[in-house]
């Protein structure tokens, strides 16, 4: 199993300019990037064995990771749109 971390920035190169806009400019984004790159070192940490757990909480976390990247992203886009218009 190839192990990858989900880097915001990585996984959104095109937007690496509005996420460090939304990081140095809104609390809340700032808090949710944080978050979720805590909850993704965690993940990373648990699927390279170097932390262990049951099966439930690592998709638990999964879940959680997801959802705070479907807000950021969300976040992202609005932001983007909004120098479009």
């Amino acid at each position: 199993m190839s192990l990858e971390k989900h880097d915001l920035v990585r996984e959104l190169p095109e937007s690496r300019e509005a996420i460090h806009m939304l990081k140095t400019g809104s609390s809340h984004f700032a808090k949710l990037f944080d978050d979720y790159h805590e909850l993704d070192h965690e993940i990373h940490r648990i699927e390279s064995g170097a932390e262990s757990t049951s099966d439930e909480y690592l998709e638990d976390r999964k879940k959680q990771r997801l959802h705070l990247k479907d807000q950021l992203y969300s976040m992202i886009r609005e932001y983007e749109a909004s120098l479009a218009s």
